[in-house]
């Protein structure tokens, strides 16, 4: 199938394509739409050549633009809407797209009716090469400076039939989009269902009772979430009296990804009914690069899956050398969805890609990831993963969230630290218990603070560079 809304419309113009809390669209509304915004870049002379801009909200307007793009060919820079004017500025100065859309833009590149913009589409069709860039996404800033991964069209089509391989389409497949559409995880939902010709459920923003209702009201079967909003959900879940108190077990799936899921999560997720696919993946893979197997059924599962087809994964040892399964290494990753460069360097040529991640596979290929390379923790020449700690503290009810970090020490180079989110009834003498049965003692933190929140990034994963810099004063050497 083409990555074409118009050829979307001749296939199945009467399938709802995108559905919002006050409206809907058939493929055959969304193809006039898309038309009257296609020929607005015609009349202002954006092509193939040229790069724009798109402060992407997660409006239709706004999804409507980007389809637009995708038909001309005209690749864009997904902009946050709540970046500052100076995160904007750094980001117009590297890639320097020709114009910057706002809301208010957007609504005038898409609004009203034009004679060219009805069946059969009679503005000037363009030649695209799959090779050709379909979005610059620039990384959330969380490991330095920004960097614009450059991703092309053949590359989102792979990792969208990667997808379908492993969860099928079904009939009546609703995918609800609640992750922001600025990031690879909520723009691959779109170039997803536009390639199945399914039904996207848009939603604004994330929030944990309008994800519910929405799955209810418009019968979603797909959500894709990161773990903080898995964890919000099953918690707006058992409120008593909640709205959709079910609606996760009619899932057909939920996708978490983003960041690495705690079993004890998935656990929990598992006994309420919640078919969950633990995925991992990065915007330099256009989203997922692991996932694990569509299963019928609920089944709490360790490890992030196999490979979508179209890619590979290897282990790698500092030296580059391939690393038997059971030993950590480096994640690095080749194949069809993999970003073509970053801006203003030069295309990237080798066959393998340094996600800078740190994982192992089993002997099946299932991946397990520990951490990035700049959040492992060297303690007295011992290496020390924040997840598995984590993973740890989260099997105590009254933890409710955790974030582990290391902090310098003379000693020993650095030690664990440990900031922590706990529920009233929480005992510092069952964590003491549970971890020293659980784990090695150069492993425990030594250091400890207790807070109400964790600082988030604005696609809902934790931002650990922001809470390791403002957690680390408040630490204490009891809890």
């Amino acid at each position: 199938m083409d990555l074409s809304t118009f050829a979307a419309a001749r296939e199945c113009g009467n399938r709802l394509a995108v559905i919002w809390e006050a409206g809907s669209l058939t493929y055959a509304q969304l193809a006039e739409r898309v038309a009257t915004a296609c020929a607005a870049l015609v009349d202002r002379g954006y092509g193939p050549a040229t790069l724009l801009a798109i402060r992407a909200s997660n409006r239709w307007p706004t999804l409507v633009l980007i389809l637009a793009c995708i038909e001309r060919g005209i690749p864009f820079v997904a902009i946050h809407p709540r970046w500052t004017d100076r995160e904007v500025q750094v980001v117009m100065q590297d890639a320097r797209p020709v114009a910057l859309c706002g809301d208010a833009e957007v609504d005038s590149l898409t609004a009203g009716e034009r004679a060219d913009a009805t069946p059969p589409f009679t503005i000037p069709a363009v030649d695209i090469s799959d090779a050709a860039p379909l979005a610059i996404l620039y990384s959330s800033g969380t490991t330095g400076t920004p960097k614009g991964a450059i991703l092309s069209r053949a590359a989102f089509v792979a990792s969208a039939q990667g997808s379908a391989d492993n969860l099928g389409w079904q009939t009546e497949d609703r995918w609800l989009l609640c992750l922001p559409l600025c990031h690879i995880g909520g723009l691959s939902i779109v170039t997803r269902c536009l390639l199945g010709r399914r039904t996207l459920v848009l939603l604004p923003k994330y929030e944990a009772s309008q994800v519910l209702h929405m799955i209810v009201r418009h019968r979603v079967t797909l959500l894709s979430v990161v773990p903080t909003m898995l964890k919000g959900l099953l918690d707006a879940e058992g409120i008593e009296g909640a709205e959709g108190s079910d609606a996760l077990a009619r899932l057909r799936a939920v996708l978490c990804g983003g960041a690495a899921t705690p079993l004890s999560l998935v656990e929990r997720a598992v006994a309420a009914g919640v078919n969950v696919l633990c995925t991992y993946g990065l915007t330099e893979a256009c989203s997922q690069v692991t996932v694990q197997k569509w299963l019928p059924k609920p089944l709490a599962r360790q490890g992030c899956g196999t490979p979508l087809a179209g890619l590979s994964l290897s282990i790698r040892s500092e030296q580059g050398v391939p690393l038997p399964p059971g030993e950590v290494g480096r994640i690095v990753v080749r194949g069809s969805s993999l970003l073509t460069g970053y801006v203003g360097q030069e295309p990237l040529r080798q066959r393998w890609f340094d996600t800078g991640d740190l994982g192992e596979l089993d002997e099946e290929g299932t991946l397990y990831v520990h951490a990035r390379r700049i959040d492992l923790i060297v303690t007295g020449g011992e290496n020390v993963y924040p997840l598995e700690v984590e993973q740890e503290l989260l099997r105590l009810p009254s933890v409710r969230a955790a974030v582990v970090f290391g902090i310098p020490d003379p000693q020993y180079g650095a030690v664990v630290a440990a900031a922590l989110v706990v529920s009233p009834d929480f005992q510092r003498g069952e964590l003491a218990e549970l971890l020293t049965s659980s784990l090695a003692p150069f492993k425990r933190p030594r250091w400890w603070a207790r807070v109400d929140s964790f600082p988030e990034l604005p696609s809902g994963k934790l931002d650990r560079r922001r809470a390791i810099t403002e957690l680390t004063p408040l630490l204490r050497k009891e809890l």
